[in-house]
């Protein structure tokens, strides 16, 4: 066991004890090389018993785990240290107090306030769920989120979390907690449905202050505080279904509901009634038709194809929420039909601006009838393609804030769907610069974003500026837009590996020349767009300070 004051690895001196576990205790440490303060927990290796050893491999399973991670709402690990006897785990200290000791200090939180920290474990959830193969967290609760000084919250405790396999038909020894861990949790196979479970429980202790490892019998929140809206309670109800098939089937269609709880319940019944009178109506419509015949068939496709067509060619001088209804609508009438998908794109292009809620609202509807749609058309292809370059120029959070790493790791998605598609038309004519953006995201995951523990070698620098030189060659003749945000992803690119290429020896001068010809090719571009302005003019301000940056990355690299 690590005594206070000890250092280890020769820069952690251990401050105090912060926490402690069956197999486990957590330090604060303070880095004498940063003067930074670092969690390290400590795990003890050899153990007693089978389930020691369950909880040994857990805990070693949560360090693998959470290297490959990179999230806000997640701490990241810095360092493993195994010295034989234990394994030390250097991660991330996070400020603040568990949700747990919020509510018990202070009992039920504000429905505002849980709503906001619900989409935000939405979308760390969303981001494990969206892994290959995808992490299913299985321990939801509020004494493994941490609410930092700031507000913003934290999920740790990864013990327990697997990636989903299809054909394992039983979870591991470990359980999650009971009273927020799903029926099926305890008897078969979990998945993101099980995470969404434990979700909508512990929004319900946070909401209502009762706490359901206690055993009290589930009562909707309204139950407990009637002041609460009937959107947050119908909500909470349909994630902890008993039946996951009832519950939200994903973490987009939740956080869809949970920015707009109202629209539940406005004209809730209203919605119902007209539902019935649809069916009516459509009941009537089809005895009409069958009666009609062959001709009233065409007549109802050309109505909905004249409809179609009048819902994709909104005026420009809408807003860009009206456009939106105008696309959503053409949906509706051809969800398989890849143009209104497309037009939502441009609508978001031409606005300069792709937040959560909007990524929101476009996942839930490319996942709804992504599955049925044809995969060997020009016009899927280009829905990937311009629904990864959505999210790799334009993705921020809700408050505006850039992570580069969330727009690669967003729209590596769409890109992959592109780049992994045996039938995928041969006249989609972006093809090249699809894969060029799915190595240029690849490479971020692997390499610079750690998630897979490797280091980038010289082959696969080669590997990529092959790609990227082909890609070049193939842009000359694209419009100004795709252009420019190649040479701005390649122009990243070298900035930001400038250090890894030359400790490798990459050819500095193929370095230099890739680089300089994404400056002379970008400021020949006169742009129509604001967004396109935007990136040549950050080329333009940046070039020298960045080429400035490879070359002394190079000269370091010599010196050593």
């Amino acid at each position: 066991m690590a005594e206070i004051g000890s250092i280890i690895d020769g820069k952690y001196e251990i401050l105090t004890e912060i926490g402690r576990g069956g197999m486990s205790v957590v330090y604060l440490a303070m880095d004498t090389h940063l003067n930074k303060q670092w969690a390290v927990k400590e795990i003890r290796k050899k153990s007693k018993g089978k389930m020691g050893e369950i909880i040994v491999n857990s805990l070693l399973a949560e360090a693998n785990l959470m290297k490959r991670l990179d999230h806000p709402a997640f701490p990241r690990i810095v360092d493993i240290i195994d010295n034989g006897v234990t394994i030390l785990v250097v991660m991330d200290y996070i400020e603040g107090e568990t949700l747990d000791k919020v509510v018990n200090e202070f009992g039920a939180q504000p429905e505002d306030l849980v709503i906001e920290w619900a989409k935000q474990l939405c979308d760390a959830l969303s981001y494990l769920h969206s892994q290959k193969p995808p992490i299913i967290y299985r321990d939801m609760k509020p004494a493994n989120i941490k609410l930092k000084p700031e507000g913003n919250i934290k999920l740790f405790d990864f013990g327990i979390a697997r990636e989903y396999k299809e054909q394992s038909l039983a979870d591991t020894t470990v359980l999650g907690t009971k009273g927020y861990a799903p029926p099926e949790q305890y008897s078969g196979q979990t998945d993101i449905r099980s995470d969404i479970f434990a979700l909508g429980m512990t929004m319900h202790h946070l909401l209502t202050g009762v706490d359901p490892r206690k055993g009290e019998a589930y009562a909707p929140v309204r139950a407990w505080n009637p002041e609460l809206s009937e959107g947050i309670e119908m909500i909470v109800d349909k994630c902890v279904q008993p039946a996951a098939e009832n519950r939200y089937q994903n973490c987009a269609d939740l956080l869809y509901d949970l920015d707009h709880p109202e629209l539940i319940t406005i004209g809730y019944k209203k919605k119902q009634k007209r539902k019935l009178r649809l069916f009516v109506a459509a009941l009537t419509i089809s005895a009409v038709l069958f009666t009609t015949g062959f001709i009233c068939k065409k007549k109802s496709v050309k109505i909905n194809n004249s409809n179609y067509d009048n819902l994709i060619s909104a005026s420009s001088a809408t807003s860009i929420e009206e456009k939106i209804d105008s696309y959503e609508r053409a949906i509706d009438i051809y969800p398989l039909k890849t143009d209104a998908y497309i037009k939502i794109i441009d609508a978001y292009e031409d606005e300069g601006n792709f937040g959560e809620r909007d990524s929101a609202n476009f996942i839930k509807l490319y996942n709804n009838n992504y599955l049925n749609m044809d995969k060997g058309t020009v016009g899927f292809a280009e829905l990937n393609y311009k629904s990864g370059c959505l999210y790799f120029n334009y993705y921020t959070d809700n408050n505006g804030n850039v992570s580069f790493s969330d727009r690669v790791q967003r729209a590596y998605t769409f890109f992959d769907n592109n780049y992994s598609n045996d039938s995928i038309s041969s006249d989609f004519e972006q093809k090249e610069l699809s894969d060029c953006y799915y190595y240029i995201c690849l490479f971020y995951k692997e390499y610079i974003l750690k998630q897979t523990g490797k280091e980038a070698k010289l082959d696969d620098y080669d590997e990529l500026f092959d790609t990227i030189e082909n890609a070049l060659n193939s842009v000359q003749n694209a419009d100004d837009f795709d252009r420019v945000s190649l040479y701005n992803a390649i122009f990243m690119l070298l900035y930001d590996q400038r250090v890894g290429m030359a400790y490798v020896g990459f050819d500095e001068d193929r370095v230099l020349d890739t680089f300089d010809y994404t400056y002379t090719e970008t400021i020949k571009i006169y742009a129509q767009k604001d967004k396109t302005t935007e990136m040549i003019n950050q080329i333009k301000d940046k070039h020298e300070e960045y080429r400035s940056a490879i070359e002394r990355a190079y000269s370091n690299a010599e010196e050593r």
